[in-house]
Protein backbone atom coordinates (compact mmCIF):
# COMPACT_ATOMS: atom_id res chain seq x y z
CA UNK A 1 0.00 0.00 0.00
CA UNK A 2 1.45 3.33 -1.08
CA UNK A 3 1.80 6.59 0.81
CA UNK A 4 0.73 10.21 0.43
CA UNK A 5 3.16 13.12 0.43
CA UNK A 6 2.25 13.91 4.05
CA UNK A 7 2.77 10.32 5.19
CA UNK A 8 6.18 10.22 3.53
CA UNK A 9 7.41 13.53 4.96
CA UNK A 10 6.19 12.84 8.49
CA UNK A 11 7.45 9.27 8.42
CA UNK A 12 10.90 10.34 7.22
CA UNK A 13 11.12 12.87 10.06
CA UNK A 14 10.14 10.20 12.57
CA UNK A 15 12.99 7.98 11.44
CA UNK A 16 11.04 5.66 9.16
CA UNK A 17 10.27 5.34 5.46
CA UNK A 18 6.65 6.43 5.87
CA UNK A 19 3.95 6.79 8.48
CA UNK A 20 0.27 5.98 8.10
CA UNK A 21 -2.75 8.16 8.74
CA UNK A 22 -3.87 7.90 12.35
CA UNK A 23 -0.46 7.00 13.77
CA UNK A 24 1.01 9.18 16.50
CA UNK A 25 4.67 10.00 15.92
CA UNK A 26 7.45 12.12 17.32
CA UNK A 27 9.14 13.91 14.43
CA UNK A 28 12.20 16.06 14.03
CA UNK A 29 11.43 19.62 12.87
CA UNK A 30 13.55 21.34 10.23
CA UNK A 31 12.53 24.92 11.03
CA UNK A 32 10.17 26.75 13.37
CA UNK A 33 8.64 30.20 13.51
CA UNK A 34 7.04 32.25 16.26
CA UNK A 35 5.45 35.62 15.53
CA UNK A 36 4.85 38.45 17.95
CA UNK A 37 1.22 37.54 18.70
CA UNK A 38 2.36 34.21 20.19
CA UNK A 39 5.91 34.96 21.31
CA UNK A 40 4.94 35.78 24.90
CA UNK A 41 3.72 32.20 25.42
CA UNK A 42 6.93 30.75 24.02
CA UNK A 43 9.16 32.97 26.14
CA UNK A 44 7.07 32.33 29.24
CA UNK A 45 7.32 28.56 28.78
CA UNK A 46 11.08 28.68 28.32
CA UNK A 47 11.33 30.71 31.53
CA UNK A 48 9.01 28.35 33.39
CA UNK A 49 11.11 25.35 32.38
CA UNK A 50 14.27 27.29 33.29
CA UNK A 51 15.88 25.95 30.14
CA UNK A 52 19.49 26.98 29.73
CA UNK A 53 20.00 24.72 26.72
CA UNK A 54 18.28 25.64 23.46
CA UNK A 55 20.27 23.68 20.89
CA UNK A 56 17.74 24.21 18.08
CA UNK A 57 17.12 27.92 18.58
CA UNK A 58 19.20 28.72 15.49
CA UNK A 59 16.53 26.98 13.42
CA UNK A 60 13.80 29.22 14.80
CA UNK A 61 12.70 32.59 13.44
CA UNK A 62 11.16 35.31 15.56
CA UNK A 63 8.99 37.50 13.31
CA UNK A 64 7.63 40.90 14.32
CA UNK A 65 4.73 41.15 11.88
CA UNK A 66 1.34 41.21 13.63
CA UNK A 67 1.97 44.20 15.92
CA UNK A 68 3.88 46.06 13.23
CA UNK A 69 4.36 48.81 14.26
CA UNK A 70 3.34 48.17 17.89
CA UNK A 71 0.08 49.94 18.79
CA UNK A 72 0.68 49.95 22.55
CA UNK A 73 3.35 49.55 25.22
CA UNK A 74 2.55 45.87 25.81
CA UNK A 75 3.23 45.03 22.17
CA UNK A 76 6.38 47.17 22.15
CA UNK A 77 7.63 45.35 25.24
CA UNK A 78 6.99 42.00 23.56
CA UNK A 79 9.06 43.16 20.60
CA UNK A 80 11.84 44.26 22.90
CA UNK A 81 11.85 40.86 24.61
CA UNK A 82 11.92 39.06 21.25
CA UNK A 83 14.89 41.12 20.03
CA UNK A 84 16.78 40.55 23.27
CA UNK A 85 16.09 36.80 23.17
CA UNK A 86 17.18 36.50 19.53
CA UNK A 87 20.40 38.41 20.22
CA UNK A 88 21.19 36.36 23.33
CA UNK A 89 20.38 32.91 21.96
CA UNK A 90 20.98 33.23 18.23
CA UNK A 91 17.45 32.91 16.88
CA UNK A 92 16.73 34.34 13.43
CA UNK A 93 15.01 37.75 13.73
CA UNK A 94 12.75 39.51 11.25
CA UNK A 95 11.97 42.96 12.58
CA UNK A 96 9.18 45.46 11.91
CA UNK A 97 8.71 46.04 8.20
CA UNK A 98 10.66 42.98 7.06
CA UNK A 99 7.40 41.27 6.25
CA UNK A 100 4.82 38.66 7.09
CA UNK A 101 6.10 35.37 8.54
CA UNK A 102 4.75 33.20 5.73
CA UNK A 103 6.53 35.31 3.14
CA UNK A 104 9.87 35.90 4.83
CA UNK A 105 10.48 32.26 5.75
CA UNK A 106 10.60 30.99 2.15
CA UNK A 107 12.19 34.24 0.95
CA UNK A 108 14.92 33.78 3.55
CA UNK A 109 15.73 30.29 2.31
CA UNK A 110 14.68 28.65 5.59
CA UNK A 111 12.77 25.75 4.04
CA UNK A 112 12.96 23.39 1.10
CA UNK A 113 11.17 20.42 -0.46
CA UNK A 114 10.56 17.57 1.96
CA UNK A 115 10.93 19.70 5.10
CA UNK A 116 8.76 19.70 8.21
CA UNK A 117 8.10 23.31 9.26
CA UNK A 118 5.95 24.58 12.13
CA UNK A 119 4.84 28.10 12.94
CA UNK A 120 2.58 29.87 15.43
CA UNK A 121 -0.04 30.71 12.84
CA UNK A 122 -2.70 28.64 11.09
CA UNK A 123 -1.52 29.93 7.72
CA UNK A 124 1.76 28.07 8.10
CA UNK A 125 0.12 25.75 5.60
CA UNK A 126 1.62 28.18 3.04
CA UNK A 127 4.90 26.25 3.03
CA UNK A 128 3.19 23.33 1.33
CA UNK A 129 3.52 25.31 -1.92
CA UNK A 130 7.19 24.30 -1.76
CA UNK A 131 6.52 20.61 -1.16
CA UNK A 132 7.17 21.08 2.58
CA UNK A 133 4.82 19.98 5.35
CA UNK A 134 3.94 23.31 6.98
CA UNK A 135 1.49 23.49 9.85
CA UNK A 136 0.39 25.76 12.68
CA UNK A 137 1.25 25.18 16.35
CA UNK A 138 1.22 27.17 19.59
CA UNK A 139 4.05 29.20 21.06
CA UNK A 140 4.63 26.59 23.74
CA UNK A 141 5.20 24.03 20.99
CA UNK A 142 7.90 26.21 19.45
CA UNK A 143 9.61 26.41 22.83
CA UNK A 144 9.72 22.60 22.80
CA UNK A 145 11.26 22.66 19.31
CA UNK A 146 13.98 25.07 20.46
CA UNK A 147 14.80 22.72 23.33
CA UNK A 148 14.48 19.32 21.63
CA UNK A 149 14.07 19.84 17.89
CA UNK A 150 11.00 17.59 17.96
CA UNK A 151 7.20 17.60 18.26
CA UNK A 152 4.52 14.94 18.29
CA UNK A 153 1.92 14.65 15.53
CA UNK A 154 -1.04 12.52 14.66
CA UNK A 155 -0.53 11.71 10.99
CA UNK A 156 -3.48 13.25 9.09
CA UNK A 157 -5.57 11.69 6.38
CA UNK A 158 -5.24 13.31 2.95
CA UNK A 159 -7.75 14.61 0.43
CA UNK A 160 -6.41 14.65 -3.13
CA UNK A 161 -7.69 17.57 -5.21
CA UNK A 162 -6.97 17.45 -8.93
CA UNK A 163 -7.35 20.76 -10.78
CA UNK A 164 -7.58 20.33 -14.54
CA UNK A 165 -8.18 22.73 -17.39
CA UNK A 166 -6.99 26.30 -17.75
CA UNK A 167 -8.01 29.28 -15.66
CA UNK A 168 -9.58 32.10 -17.63
CA UNK A 169 -7.53 35.30 -17.80
CA UNK A 170 -8.61 37.36 -14.80
CA UNK A 171 -9.25 34.26 -12.65
CA UNK A 172 -6.62 33.27 -10.11
CA UNK A 173 -5.74 30.76 -7.40
CA UNK A 174 -7.64 32.97 -4.95
CA UNK A 175 -10.82 32.21 -6.87
CA UNK A 176 -10.06 28.50 -6.70
CA UNK A 177 -9.56 28.62 -2.95
CA UNK A 178 -12.82 30.48 -2.47
CA UNK A 179 -14.56 27.93 -4.69
CA UNK A 180 -13.15 25.18 -2.47
CA UNK A 181 -14.51 26.95 0.61
CA UNK A 182 -17.93 27.25 -0.97
CA UNK A 183 -17.83 23.59 -1.89
CA UNK A 184 -16.47 22.07 1.34
CA UNK A 185 -17.34 24.76 3.87
CA UNK A 186 -15.12 26.34 6.49
CA UNK A 187 -13.39 23.56 8.45
CA UNK A 188 -14.50 21.14 5.72
CA UNK A 189 -11.03 19.59 5.67
CA UNK A 190 -10.45 19.78 9.42
CA UNK A 191 -7.17 18.11 10.47
CA UNK A 192 -6.73 16.68 7.02
CA UNK A 193 -4.05 17.37 4.44
CA UNK A 194 -5.05 18.70 1.04
CA UNK A 195 -2.81 17.41 -1.74
CA UNK A 196 -3.23 19.65 -4.80
CA UNK A 197 -2.27 18.31 -8.22
CA UNK A 198 -3.19 18.55 -11.89
CA UNK A 199 -2.45 20.60 -14.97
CA UNK A 200 -3.97 23.79 -13.53
CA UNK A 201 -1.60 23.60 -10.56
CA UNK A 202 1.40 22.95 -12.81
CA UNK A 203 0.52 26.08 -14.82
CA UNK A 204 0.48 28.33 -11.75
CA UNK A 205 3.28 30.70 -10.84
CA UNK A 206 4.78 30.28 -7.38
CA UNK A 207 2.84 33.26 -5.99
CA UNK A 208 -0.47 31.63 -6.92
CA UNK A 209 0.64 28.28 -5.50
CA UNK A 210 1.38 29.98 -2.18
CA UNK A 211 -2.17 31.36 -2.17
CA UNK A 212 -3.52 27.85 -2.84
CA UNK A 213 -1.69 26.41 0.18
CA UNK A 214 -2.23 29.43 2.42
CA UNK A 215 -6.02 29.56 2.13
CA UNK A 216 -6.29 25.89 3.10
CA UNK A 217 -6.20 27.13 6.69
CA UNK A 218 -9.78 28.38 6.30
CA UNK A 219 -10.74 24.84 5.30
CA UNK A 220 -9.26 23.63 8.59
CA UNK A 221 -6.47 21.74 6.82
CA UNK A 222 -3.45 20.59 8.80
CA UNK A 223 -1.32 21.14 5.69
CA UNK A 224 -1.77 21.76 1.96
CA UNK A 225 0.90 20.11 -0.17
CA UNK A 226 1.95 20.45 -3.79
CA UNK A 227 4.46 18.36 -5.67
CA UNK A 228 7.72 20.05 -6.61
CA UNK A 229 8.59 20.84 -10.23
CA UNK A 230 11.17 22.93 -12.09
CA UNK A 231 9.47 26.16 -10.98
CA UNK A 232 9.68 25.11 -7.34
CA UNK A 233 13.33 24.11 -7.56
CA UNK A 234 14.33 27.29 -9.40
CA UNK A 235 12.52 29.52 -6.87
CA UNK A 236 14.10 27.80 -3.89
CA UNK A 237 17.56 27.94 -5.45
CA UNK A 238 17.18 31.65 -6.17
CA UNK A 239 16.35 32.24 -2.50
CA UNK A 240 19.26 30.27 -1.06
CA UNK A 241 17.34 27.26 0.21
CA UNK A 242 19.06 24.00 1.09
CA UNK A 243 19.21 21.20 -1.46
CA UNK A 244 15.60 20.17 -2.11
CA UNK A 245 14.42 16.62 -1.50
CA UNK A 246 11.17 16.47 -3.49
CA UNK A 247 8.49 14.09 -2.28
CA UNK A 248 5.80 12.55 -4.51
CA UNK A 249 2.78 10.50 -3.57
CA UNK A 250 2.70 6.87 -4.64
CA UNK A 251 0.29 5.86 -7.37
CA UNK A 252 -1.46 3.53 -4.95
CA UNK A 253 -1.59 5.98 -2.04
CA UNK A 254 -4.75 5.79 0.07
CA UNK A 255 -6.83 8.98 0.33
CA UNK A 256 -9.72 9.97 2.54
CA UNK A 257 -11.35 11.52 -0.50
CA UNK A 258 -10.74 12.70 -4.04
CA UNK A 259 -12.05 15.87 -5.66
CA UNK A 260 -11.78 16.68 -9.35
CA UNK A 261 -12.35 20.25 -10.54
CA UNK A 262 -12.24 21.53 -14.12
CA UNK A 263 -11.27 25.16 -13.60
CA UNK A 264 -11.94 26.28 -17.18
CA UNK A 265 -15.40 27.74 -16.55
CA UNK A 266 -14.76 29.12 -13.07
CA UNK A 267 -15.64 32.83 -12.83
CA UNK A 268 -14.04 35.15 -10.26
CA UNK A 269 -15.40 34.36 -6.79
CA UNK A 270 -16.21 36.36 -3.67
CA UNK A 271 -17.01 35.38 -0.11
CA UNK A 272 -19.89 37.46 1.20
CA UNK A 273 -19.91 39.37 4.47
CA UNK A 274 -19.16 37.58 7.72
CA UNK A 275 -18.78 34.03 6.32
CA UNK A 276 -15.71 32.89 4.41
CA UNK A 277 -17.61 29.93 2.97
CA UNK A 278 -20.62 31.95 1.73
CA UNK A 279 -19.11 32.04 -1.76
CA UNK A 280 -20.69 33.13 -5.04
CA UNK A 281 -19.45 34.08 -8.47
CA UNK A 282 -18.71 37.78 -8.94
CA UNK A 283 -21.32 38.03 -11.75
CA UNK A 284 -24.02 37.28 -9.15
CA UNK A 285 -23.13 40.26 -6.95
CA UNK A 286 -21.78 42.82 -9.40
CA UNK A 287 -22.78 46.33 -8.46
CA UNK A 288 -22.57 45.87 -4.67
CA UNK A 289 -21.30 49.27 -3.47
CA UNK A 290 -17.96 49.33 -1.66
CA UNK A 291 -16.16 51.95 0.42
CA UNK A 292 -12.77 50.38 1.11
CA UNK A 293 -10.54 48.08 -0.94
CA UNK A 294 -7.63 46.19 0.63
CA UNK A 295 -4.92 44.27 -1.23
CA UNK A 296 -2.34 42.44 0.84
CA UNK A 297 -1.95 39.98 3.76
CA UNK A 298 -0.18 36.63 3.83
CA UNK A 299 -2.71 35.28 1.35
CA UNK A 300 -2.52 37.83 -1.45
CA UNK A 301 0.13 40.46 -0.79
CA UNK A 302 2.69 39.03 -3.15
CA UNK A 303 4.25 40.59 -6.24
CA UNK A 304 1.84 39.02 -8.72
CA UNK A 305 -1.10 40.36 -6.70
CA UNK A 306 0.33 43.87 -6.87
CA UNK A 307 0.95 43.39 -10.58
CA UNK A 308 -2.69 42.43 -11.05
CA UNK A 309 -3.82 45.62 -9.34
CA UNK A 310 -1.41 47.81 -11.29
CA UNK A 311 -2.47 46.25 -14.60
CA UNK A 312 -6.05 47.33 -13.90
CA UNK A 313 -5.38 50.74 -12.33
CA UNK A 314 -2.39 52.10 -14.23
CA UNK A 315 -3.26 55.47 -15.72
CA UNK A 316 -6.67 55.55 -14.00
CA UNK A 317 -8.15 56.77 -10.73
CA UNK A 318 -10.11 54.77 -8.20
CA UNK A 319 -13.76 55.72 -7.74
CA UNK A 320 -14.59 58.81 -5.72
CA UNK A 321 -15.16 57.97 -2.06
CA UNK A 322 -13.26 54.66 -2.21
CA UNK A 323 -10.08 54.12 -0.19
CA UNK A 324 -7.59 51.60 -1.56
CA UNK A 325 -4.90 50.24 0.77
CA UNK A 326 -1.98 48.08 -0.42
CA UNK A 327 0.04 46.03 2.08
CA UNK A 328 2.97 44.13 0.49
CA UNK A 329 3.74 40.82 2.15
CA UNK A 330 7.42 41.68 2.60
CA UNK A 331 10.01 44.38 2.24
CA UNK A 332 11.47 42.51 -0.73
CA UNK A 333 8.10 42.49 -2.48
CA UNK A 334 7.71 46.21 -1.87
CA UNK A 335 11.14 46.88 -3.36
CA UNK A 336 10.45 44.66 -6.38
CA UNK A 337 7.11 46.42 -6.93
CA UNK A 338 8.85 49.78 -6.70
CA UNK A 339 11.49 48.76 -9.24
CA UNK A 340 8.73 47.69 -11.66
CA UNK A 341 6.92 51.01 -11.25
CA UNK A 342 3.92 49.33 -9.64
CA UNK A 343 3.98 51.40 -6.46
CA UNK A 344 4.04 54.64 -8.44
CA UNK A 345 1.19 53.48 -10.70
CA UNK A 346 -0.98 52.48 -7.76
CA UNK A 347 -0.18 55.62 -5.77
CA UNK A 348 -1.10 57.82 -8.73
CA UNK A 349 -4.33 55.83 -9.01
CA UNK A 350 -5.20 56.85 -5.45
CA UNK A 351 -3.90 53.94 -3.37
CA UNK A 352 -2.11 54.19 -0.04
CA UNK A 353 0.76 51.77 0.61
CA UNK A 354 1.37 50.38 4.10
CA UNK A 355 4.59 48.86 5.41
CA UNK A 356 4.79 45.08 5.12
CA UNK A 357 3.00 43.36 7.98
CA UNK A 358 -0.21 41.77 9.27
CA UNK A 359 -1.60 44.69 11.25
CA UNK A 360 -4.07 45.90 8.63
CA UNK A 361 -5.46 42.41 8.05
CA UNK A 362 -6.52 41.87 11.65
CA UNK A 363 -6.81 45.51 12.76
CA UNK A 364 -4.10 45.10 15.39
CA UNK A 365 -2.39 48.37 14.47
CA UNK A 366 -5.59 50.38 14.09
CA UNK A 367 -4.46 51.70 10.70
CA UNK A 368 -7.68 50.66 8.95
CA UNK A 369 -10.89 50.90 10.95
CA UNK A 370 -14.24 50.89 9.19
CA UNK A 371 -17.20 53.16 9.82
CA UNK A 372 -20.74 51.96 10.49
CA UNK A 373 -22.31 50.51 7.36
CA UNK A 374 -19.13 50.60 5.27
CA UNK A 375 -18.37 47.75 2.89
CA UNK A 376 -14.86 46.41 2.37
CA UNK A 377 -13.64 44.25 -0.52
CA UNK A 378 -10.41 42.59 0.56
CA UNK A 379 -7.89 40.03 -0.68
CA UNK A 380 -7.34 38.87 2.92
CA UNK A 381 -8.20 35.39 4.15
CA UNK A 382 -11.04 36.07 6.60
CA UNK A 383 -14.12 38.26 6.73
CA UNK A 384 -15.42 37.68 10.25
CA UNK A 385 -17.75 40.30 11.67
CA UNK A 386 -15.74 43.06 13.33
CA UNK A 387 -12.38 41.93 11.94
CA UNK A 388 -11.56 45.51 10.91
CA UNK A 389 -12.62 47.02 14.19
CA UNK A 390 -16.31 47.60 13.63
CA UNK A 391 -19.00 44.92 13.82
CA UNK A 392 -21.39 47.25 11.98
CA UNK A 393 -19.40 47.07 8.74
CA UNK A 394 -19.06 44.33 6.13
CA UNK A 395 -16.06 42.55 4.60
CA UNK A 396 -16.20 40.72 1.29
CA UNK A 397 -13.25 38.62 0.10
CA UNK A 398 -11.92 38.31 -3.46
CA UNK A 399 -8.75 38.18 -5.54
CA UNK A 400 -6.42 41.14 -5.89
CA UNK A 401 -7.76 41.57 -9.43
CA UNK A 402 -11.35 41.64 -8.19
CA UNK A 403 -10.43 44.11 -5.45
CA UNK A 404 -8.66 46.43 -7.90
CA UNK A 405 -11.53 46.29 -10.42
CA UNK A 406 -13.99 47.04 -7.63
CA UNK A 407 -11.92 49.98 -6.37
CA UNK A 408 -11.94 51.39 -9.89
CA UNK A 409 -15.71 51.15 -10.31
CA UNK A 410 -16.80 51.80 -6.73
CA UNK A 411 -18.71 48.53 -6.56
CA UNK A 412 -17.90 44.84 -6.80
CA UNK A 413 -16.75 44.29 -10.37
CA UNK A 414 -15.65 41.43 -12.59
CA UNK A 415 -11.95 41.92 -13.46
CA UNK A 416 -12.49 40.12 -16.77
CA UNK A 417 -14.67 43.04 -17.87
CA UNK A 418 -12.15 45.74 -16.95
CA UNK A 419 -9.27 46.68 -19.23
CA UNK A 420 -6.14 45.18 -17.71
CA UNK A 421 -8.13 42.54 -15.84
CA UNK A 422 -6.95 39.83 -18.21
CA UNK A 423 -3.33 40.26 -17.16
CA UNK A 424 -1.34 37.06 -17.05
CA UNK A 425 2.21 36.69 -15.77
CA UNK A 426 4.96 36.18 -18.33
CA UNK A 427 7.06 33.02 -18.27
CA UNK A 428 7.75 32.12 -14.67
CA UNK A 429 9.95 34.64 -12.89
CA UNK A 430 11.01 32.28 -10.16
CA UNK A 431 13.19 34.84 -8.36
CA UNK A 432 10.43 37.45 -7.92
Amino acid sequence: MGSTIAEKILGAHAGGAAAKAGEVIVAGVDFAMVHDARAANALKMIGKLDSQSLPFVGKTAFVLDHYSPPPNAEAANTHSAMREFADRHGAVLYDIGDGICHQVLPEGGHLTCGDLVVGTDTHSTTYGAFNAFGTGVEGTDVSAVMMTGKLWFRVPETIRVELSGELQPGVWAKDLTLHMLGRLGAEGANYRVIEYCGSAVAAMAIDDRMTLSNHAAELGAKAALLEADAKTIAWLKAHGAREPKPVKADADAVYAGRIDIDVSQLPPQVARRHNIDDVVGVPEVKGQKINIALIGTCTNGRLDDIRQAAAILRGKRIARGVRLVITPASRQIYLAAAREGLIEALTLAGASVEAAGCGTCVNITGHLITADGEVVISSANRNFRGRLGNAKSEIWIGSAATVAASALQGCIADPREVMGGAWRPPAEKAVA
